[in-house]
């Protein structure tokens, strides 16, 4: 994983993130959503977001809750300019790779939407977060499975080493009570293929591979992806494959 190109490629779309991301932003509403039926407002006190990018996600949740105290950490430390309306000393920005990252402790919960899949070690991770969060403290995450962006992998041969949610729940059952997990499938339409690469571009996900492109392999790209997934409507699909997952720490007496 070149976690260097990663943040590059991110910076890059920082400015058009917000308003091209929209299958993100369906997953950061449900996120929370799901965090306002399973998690306790007095649960929410001190409350750390990894991945936070520009901001999507903190925003809406900032809108519902109010932590005592909150933390947001990103790779990219150009983002920190998207918080300031909350600066003061109950509101902080921690930048850094989060696999590396030391975080405060004693927290009531994590929070990551659409990042983990970008970790080199998530099961690491997830162990890490033991760490910081009380007992019976909660971690609410958000990645994606298998399907995810299936289109592209399947003709560039370049994908994420994404977890199945089987896979994520066998993992994590021996330190987190699941208490809610699924996936779903978004389907997102385009005109053609150029504007599905232009999609990711504007989103920042395509940060797996350095790759240059000549005019004969683009053209190669868009005819097949064109051939495999025209629709009825003569669009081309891309899919999104989210997973959701609300978890709580085991208490150390159990």
């Amino acid at each position: 994983m070149d976690k260097q190109l990663i943040r590059q490629r991110f910076a890059k779309a920082a400015g058009t993130y917000c308003k091209k991301a929209d299958a993100q932003r369906n997953i950061a509403e449900k996120m929370l959503n799901l965090i306002k039926l399973y998690i306790p407002d007095e649960r929410q006190k001190r409350v750390l977001e990894i991945g936070c990018g520009t901001g999507m996600f903190t925003k809406m949740y900032l809108e519902s809750f109010s932590p005592e105290k909150m933390w947001v950490n990103d790779i990219c430390p150009e983002v920190e300019c998207c918080f300031s309306e909350y600066s003061g000393p109950n509101f902080r920005f921690i930048p850094g790779d989060a696999e590396n990252k030391d975080f405060p402790e004693r927290l009531n919960m994590i929070v990551s939407c659409s990042t983990i899949q970008w970790f080199e070690e998530p099961e690491r991770f997830f162990k890490r977060c033991l760490s910081y969060i009380n007992d019976n403290g909660f971690l609410a995450v958000s990645t994606f499975g298998k399907d995810n962006m299936r289109q592209v992998s399947e003709i560039t041969g370049f994908a994420l080493e994404y977890r199945s949610r089987q896979e994520l729940e066998s993992y994590l059952m021996k330190d987190y009570e699941i208490i809610h997990s699924e996936e779903e499938i978004i389907d997102m339409h385009f005109s053609s293929p150029l504007d599905v690469l232009k999609h990711l571009k504007e989103t920042g996900v395509t940060g797996i591979k350095s790759k240059k492109w000549t005019k004969g392999m683009l053209s190669a790209f868009c005819s097949k992806y064109s051939e495999n997934n025209t629709d009825e409507n003569n669009m081309v699909n891309l899919t999104y494959h989210p997973i959701y997952m609300i978890l709580k720490k085991k208490s150390k007496n159990i």
